[in-house]
């Protein structure tokens, strides 16, 4: 599994610890704000999860490695992209397979 998977360390730290973790999708991020205002969106909802004793965990596809939990580096990287694919469930092989962004 880890073939694909990269579990971000405060994710994994917080997931063994029995500490609440909490999943965020990244299409806002990719597809429904523009560049800066997706980036700042999503590093205030990380905040807030933050705020309210969880840790965030950012969900995405970069480079064909499914994200769990996404570095500083990762989300504007994200946030920055161009070539982001929409993803369902159908997608994410096709996305890993090429190792596209999504």
């Amino acid at each position: 599994m880890s073939d694909y998977i990269d579990i971000a360390p405060e994710v994994a730290e917080a997931l063994a610890a029995g500490k609440p973790v909490v999943a965020l999708e990244s299409t806002i991020i990719s597809h429904g704000m523009p560049y800066p205002q997706n980036l700042e969106t999503a590093q205030a909802v990380e905040q807030d999860v933050r705020d309210n004793g969880a840790v965030p965990a950012t969900i995405a596809v970069i480079g064909g490695r499914c994200k769990i939990g996404l570095s500083p580096e990762e989300l504007e990287y994200f946030a920055k992209g161009s070539e982001i694919l929409k993803l369902s469930r159908r997608d994410i092989p096709y996305c890993i397979a090429k190792k596209r962004d999504g």
